[in-house]
């Protein structure tokens, strides 16, 4: 996530939605609804002192509605329900939905227990030991020990597992020299105590560890489902899902592919009570029109963020209708550049690119969801550099950049090589795609093509090096700049521009080891420029995130991390 200096917290962030109200676009009343598992902090670490769901009014039960279905759309195949292979927003929306962590992030970005009753942090604060839940099971039966985390995160940190995630466990004492293979897995600050006992050792303090082991990358699993299930644990072709073990407040009922996934409520959870919904019917509709007209029609709960869109064009007039809406989001839309191809082997094409684009005429005409041009990779929450690191559409210093670049390349401008710009199917992504088609054009006099893939396609093309400029966005997974500054580090994960830079990854490693606020936030601010210097990617703007709820769906909150907590939502009688 965000808040990089590590200001306050997210809840200035976060509009929460209570008692159904629609907010028109950032305004509205705040009311809180979500419940959290809130903490008293002791001397070394933090102890559970109430789970229970808060209600919007006390006779919430007499309210509720008798079918507690909710219908929205995913958007997208999830292309796994592995979190130690999950990288994007489908897959996770999924995931958090119905595997559980130690710890979960309430509304405002703060880590509450969950699966850990007991959290102790040494003096040192490089320790952590956790005391796994009484009572917690998965839905097979098995008990939830500290074991299934270790494994788990082993699993992930086996050099010859593919997770592009493994980096989020590095600051898990000797986690980087295991996976690169350079220290034995028994070497791992990871200790079994007991079953019920979990001991962590961390490289230096890490004031956002407990963000972390929200994430679904730290996930557990159940040990005997993955190892007696190989690949299909979590990837299966019918819709017959037993093996896929969960320990969450869901579990996954059923997965028609490229049509929905169904999930039930889990009632092995340990806080089953809590949980309202019965069912949640997760559609896959690529196409955000067709959506928009399902939840008009009453087809749909729920339309847009955080799991798809709603029609850009379409934005403006419910914003005036008073029915959208609007919060910001810990997130980043951007172009990356495949750095190991020409022309953007060359820093100065690549900033020639990225200059030329008229962020702020996107963000008005074409996205026109309140977001915020990008002048560096920081959102406004964190960032480190006030106003940026460049102009936004500055054509003059563009052009000359293209010309040094092309001199550099010894070539002319018509001898540049094509060039593709892909994007995933959307019609927002499409639009953006084509203004700025249009505006290389204008400025520069190149030509691009454009090339839409479905979701799970577009993944594995941009992950195997098969394009030249592409379209990602990231969501922060914790509020410190590193969430967005780290995915550059290294080669590989989810560095897909196959850019390096040794000073940059310098600077990150001086960062972690740095205990003093503001000179670690010189560091990462070095790292920042070192990495708009390079333009492996081109910022475009700070994410939003809009949305449409029916009246009858309650206790629904989104955080500005984009996560939406489906234990908490129920639905009322109209």
């Amino acid at each position: 996530m965000k808040k990089g200096i590590r200001k306050t917290s997210l809840l200035l962030l976060v509009f929460v939605l209570a008692f159904g109200t629609f907010l028109a676009a950032c305004g509205g009343d705040e009311e809180e609804n979500e419940t959290t598992n809130e903490q008293t902090e002791t001397e070394n670490g933090t102890e559970e002192t109430n789970n229970d769901e808060t209600t919007d009014e006390g006779n919430m039960d007499s309210d509720l509605a008798e079918d507690q279905t909710l219908r929205l759309n995913l958007g997208e195949e999830p292309p796994t329900l592995d979190p130690a292979l999950a990288t994007d927003n489908s897959s996770g929306s999924v995931i958090s939905n119905v595997l559980e962590g130690l710890t979960v992030l309430d509304k405002d970005g703060e880590p509450q227990n969950a699966m850990a009753s007991d959290i102790q942090i040494s003096d040192d604060k490089k320790t952590y030991t956790f005391t796994i839940r009484e009572g917690a099971t998965w839905t097979n039966g098995d008990p939830v020990t500290a074991n299934d985390f270790a494994y788990a995160w082993k699993r992930v940190l086996d050099p010859s597992f593919p997770s592009d995630y493994a980096s989020q466990l590095y600051p898990i004492l000797n986690a980087q020299a295991v996976k690169a293979g350079e220290m034995s897995i028994d070497e791992l600050g990871i200790t079994v105590i007991d079953e019920s006992t979990l001991e962590v050792k961390l490289e230096n303090p890490t004031a956002y560890f407990l963000e972390l082991t929200a994430f679904y990358t730290f996930l557990p699993v159940n040990e005997k489902a993955v190892s007696e299930n190989g690949d299909v644990w979590a990837n299966w072709t019918d819709d017959e899902g037993q093996f896929y073990v969960t320990n969450g407040p869901f579990k996954v009922a059923s997965w028609d592919h490229q049509n929905k996934i169904i999930l039930e409520k889990n009632d092995t959870y340990w806080d089953a009570d809590s949980v309202k919904l019965q069912t949640v019917e997760m559609l896959m509709i690529a196409d955000e029109n067709t959506e928009l007209t399902m939840f008009e029609t009453g087809q749909l709960d729920w339309a847009g963020a955080p799991y798809s869109a709603i029609p850009t064009d379409v934005l403006p007039f419910k914003r005036d209708e008073g029915v959208l809406n609007t919060i910001p989001q810990v997130g980043i839309y951007w172009y990356k550049f495949n750095t190991s191809q020409p022309p953007f082997d060359n820093a100065k094409m690549r900033k020639a690119f990225a200059y030329t684009i008229n962020r702020q005429m996107i963000v008005d005409n074409v996205s026109q969801g309140l977001q915020t041009p990008a002048l560096g990779v920081l959102p406004e929450t964190m960032e480190l550099k006030a106003g940026g690191y460049f102009k936004d559409n500055d054509i003059e210093t563009a052009k000359t950049l293209f010309n040094e670049a092309l001199a550099e390349m010894n070539i002319t401008a018509d001898e540049l090589p094509p060039i593709t710009l892909s994007y995933n199917t959307s019609e927002g992504h499409k639009k953006i795609a084509e203004a700025i088609q249009d505006q290389w054009k204008q400025a520069l006099g190149v030509d691009v093509s454009l090339q839409n893939t479905e979701w799970k396609v577009y993944l594995e093309d941009i992950n195997n090096g098969n394009f030249q400029v592409a379209r990602l966005g990231w969501i922060g997974d914790f509020n410190d700049p590193v969430t967005f500054l780290d995915l550059y580090k290294e080669l590989g994960g989810n560095n897909d521009t196959r850019w390096y830079n040794e000073e940059y990854t310098t600077a990150l490693a001086n960062a972690a080891e740095e205990p003093d606020e503001a000179k670690r936030n010189e560091f990462l601010m070095q790292a920042e420029q070192i990495l708009m210097d390079e333009m492996p990617i081109a910022p475009i703007y700070f994410s939003t995130q809009n949305w449409l709820q029916q009246p009858t769906v309650k206790g629904a909150s989104l955080s500005a991390l984009g996560s939406l907590k489906l234990k908490n939502v129920y639905k009322v009688n109209e």
